[in-house]
C-alpha cells in the first residue's frame, strides 16, 4: 500500500503512493512506531509532531496533515523535506499550509499541561537529502534539544526512532501516546542510512506520517541524532527502511540556523 512518505500529505503534495487507500480528510500526525513501546512521561521530549492545517490541492481545496521531527535548536525543528512538498512534489522553503503548527515536549499529546505548540514560520530544505528545517516562532527554553552528530553510524549499530501516530500501514489511525523502537544500521550511503527492524520485534518500523521522525544514538553523554524517517515499504516490515542522513549536513544545519532570522 505504502512505498514511500510516512506523513499525511497527500499523493499530489508528496510523494507517490502516499495515500493509497488512506482517508484523505483525516488530519495525520507523525507516527507511532509498529511493534514499538510507549514513551515514558519526560522522556526522548525533543521530539516533535507536526500538524499541517489547510494545505492547498490540486483542485483548488484544502485539506489537513501531519509529520514528525525533532527540535535541534531552541526555535528550529528537524524534519523530512518532503513534509513541504506541494501538489506537484516540489518541495518548499516555506510551509505550505495555512497553518503548520509544532507540538514540542508532550509525551501525551491529550496532556495539554505539558509541552508547547508553537507555529512554523520559515522553512529550508538541505540540497542534497529529504532533509529540512523549520524555524518556530516560539523558541522552547525548557526543553534540551538533540545534537546532531559529526560521525555517521556504523554498519551493524542499534539506532532508537520515536514517533507518534498509526502502529500500522492497513487503515492507520492516528495513536497520541509517543512510541519508540529499535533499528538496526544494514547499509549507508551519501545521503541515506538503511535501517532494519531490531527491537521490540524484527519488524518494528516507523509507519505512514512518521515522515521526519528522529533516528538516534543513544550515549553516555546523550542521544545524537543520525537520520530522519523518509522511505520504506508499508508498516511494519523486515524489509531495510530508507532513512535521510543528517550527520553529514551539521555544516549546514549550523549555517541555517545562523543566518534565517
Amino acid at each position: 500500500m505504502r512505498r514511500r512518505t510516512k506523513s499525511m500529505l497527500a499523493a499530489a503534495l508528496l510523494v507517490p503512493a502516499v495515500v493509497t487507500g488512506l482517508a484523505i480528510n483525516n488530519i495525520g500526525t507523525a507516527n507511532a512506531i509498529a511493534n514499538g513501546e510507549l514513551v515514558p512521561e519526560g522522556k526522548y521530549s525533543f521530539s516533535v509532531k507536526l500538524t499541517m492545517t489547510g494545505i492547498p490541492t490540486a483542485d483548488g481545496g484544502r485539506r489537513n496533515s501531519g509529520c514528525s521531527g525533532s527540535l535541534v535548536a531552541p526555535e528550529w525543528v528537524l524534519t523530512a523535506g518532503h513534509c513541504f512538498r506541494d501538489f506537484n512534489n516540489v518541495r518548499q522553503n516555506k510551509p505550505v499550509a495555512d497553518l503548520t503548527t509544532a507540538t514540542v515536549g508532550r509525551t501525551d499529546l491529550d496532556n495539554t499541561d505539558k509541552g508547547h505548540d508553537a507555529t512554523v514560520i520559515a522553512v529550508r530544505q538541505a540540497p542534497n537529502a529529504d532533509v529540512s528545517l523549520a524555524k518556530i516562532d516560539t523558541p522552547i527554553t525548557d526543553v534540551r534539544p538533540i545534537k546532531i552528530s559529526r560521525y555517521a553510524p556504523q554498519v551493524g549499530q542499534v539506532v532508537r526512532l520515536t514517533g507518534y501516530g498509526s502502529v500500522t500501514g492497513t487503515n492507520p489511525v492516528p495513536e497520541k501516546h509517543l512510541r519508540t523502537g529499535q533499528m538496526k544500521v544494514d547499509s549507508l550511503t551519501d545521503s541515506v542510512t538503511g535501517m532494519k527492524g531490531f527491537a521490540p520485534q524484527s519488524d518494528t518500523t516507523p509507519c505512514p506520517y512518521d515522515s521526519g521522525g528522529p533516528f538516534f544514538v543513544e550515549a553516555k553523554k546523550g542521544p545524537y541524532l543520525v537520520a530522519v524517517v523518509s522511505n520504506g515499504p508499508s508498516c511494519p516490515h523486515t524489509q531495510v527502511e530508507s532513512a535521510a542522513r543528517v550527520d553529514n549536513l551539521l555544516d549546514w544545519v549550523n549555517e541555517t540556523i545562523r543566518t534565517v532570522k
